[in-house]
């Protein structure tokens, strides 16, 4: 069974996704406890004078790279469409080829490095505003903002990556790299292990989602799933980026429900308990015990646990994201780091075409099932809710830029 799923009569990205979403930029040394002398010795050389391979182990760090023929969607060990062309970035791929149970500590002491080398650059700028020099330390400290920008993507990236790897689930390459006579096909699909990220309610959103973008509902058989489809490939590259900000905003939304939701349940507890200790002072003191048991029992079970729970909270979240006013929106579904926008844009580019210049390689229909389809828009949904949390990590030790 065959469809066709061109630019042209695919249904609009406007229909579907929030209207944000549519319009759619001296050397330290780590030394972890009971790590070996040779992981701190080897951080003993400066990564400051450019960004070349760091050496780890005695060894050159492995970048992160497709290698891959034409006709071979190659799934390695340590595999991704986005290279790491920075020293922190080089440095944490090899940290995570080589010593994996190092890496949040390689992670965390990059981000401190980073951090400080920009603080350090802004504080010689501006001790030097008076002096002949104040021109060039401005100077260097716009350099240095750019480096460390670039570089702090790349760690980012990098935290993202640990994430699928966590859940043995590889990035797809370079899509090029998975297309034989413009056929696409990835396999495997992982389809279960992206979808355990998600709690049930967010999961039947996205599924909600897969169903509109591609047309495949989440109770289609295995025939369906294999039925082919024609897609271009501009097409796919600007579905893979809206679904990553789609992601974003469903980690975003959520989060923001829960916390609503724990707010009024904690309030509406004072409020009963406050109550019930105001009934009982009115009661003899013999009735009181007896009520005091009673109301304990009461208390005992655990809020949100009755029957069709689950049901309540899919259509609590789906009336919440549909109740929310613009501005809300726009803070929800708008990348809230300069970082976090451009990692998006760097990722998506390299998935699909030339990172330098963001153009895909040739904007020809291609061929591919409905599964590999699914397997992208997972991919990419799960990418923005890893995003979302590292952005919020990295944030605390690394001051990200105001999108």
């Amino acid at each position: 069974m065959e469809h066709c799923f061109s630019l042209h009569k695919a249904p609009s990205l406007s229909s579907f996704l929030p209207s944000l979403v549519k319009i759619y930029q001296g050397p330290r040394v780590f030394t972890p406890s009971n790590s070996p002398s040779d992981f701190a010795l080897s951080r003993r050389r400066s990564l400051r004078t450019g960004f070349t391979s760091t050496p780890f182990n005695g060894r050159k760090a492995p970048s992160v790279k497709a290698s891959a023929g034409a006709s071979h969607c190659d799934f390695s060990s340590l595999n991704a469409p986005l290279e790491p062309r920075s020293a922190p970035g080089k440095f944490l791929s090899g940290v995570l080829q080589n010593q994996r149970q190092f890496f949040h500590f390689a992670a965390a002491d990059e981000l401190k490095r980073l951090s400080d080398d920009r603080d350090a650059a802004v504080s010689r700028m501006f001790v030097s505003l008076d002096s002949d020099e104040a021109c060039l330390h401005r100077r260097i400290a716009q350099l240095k903002e750019q480096e460390c920008q670039a570089a702090v993507e790349e760690v980012m990236y990098m935290l993202i990556f640990y994430k699928f790897s966590d859940l043995r689930v590889p990035l797809v390459p370079k899509l090029s790299r998975c297309m034989y006579n413009c056929r696409l096909e990835i396999w495997p699909s992982k389809d279960w292990e992206l979808e355990s990220i998600h709690s049930i309610e967010v999961l039947e959103v996205v599924r909600d989602h897969i169903s509109a973008v591609i047309g495949l509902r989440a109770d289609s058989s295995v025939t369906d799933n294999w039925a082919t489809t024609e897609i271009q490939q501009l097409h796919l590259g600007r579905l893979y980026a809206a679904s990553i900000l789609y992601g974003y905003f469903l980690k975003s939304a959520s989060s923001r429900h829960q916390l609503e939701r724990c707010l009024t349940l904690v309030h509406q507890k004072r409020l009963n308990h406050r109550n019930s200790l105001q009934f009982l002072d009115l009661l003899p003191c013999g009735i009181k015990s007896l009520v005091l048991g009673r109301f304990s029992d009461v208390q005992s079970v655990p809020l949100g646990q009755g029957p069709g729970r689950q049901e309540k909270d899919l259509e609590e979240l789906r009336c919440y994201v549909m109740g929310f006013d613009p501005e809300t929106l726009q803070r929800c579904a708008k990348p809230r780091s300069k970082e976090a926008a451009h990692l998006i844009e760097r990722h998506s580019c390299a998935l699909f075409g030339d990172e330098q210049t963001g153009i895909p390689e040739t904007d020809e229909v291609i061929r591919t099932s409905f599964s590999s389809l699914k397997r992208l828009v997972l991919e990419a949904v799960a990418f923005g809710s890893f995003l979302w949390d590292i952005e919020e990590y990295v944030d605390t030790v690394y001051k990200l830029k105001d999108n």
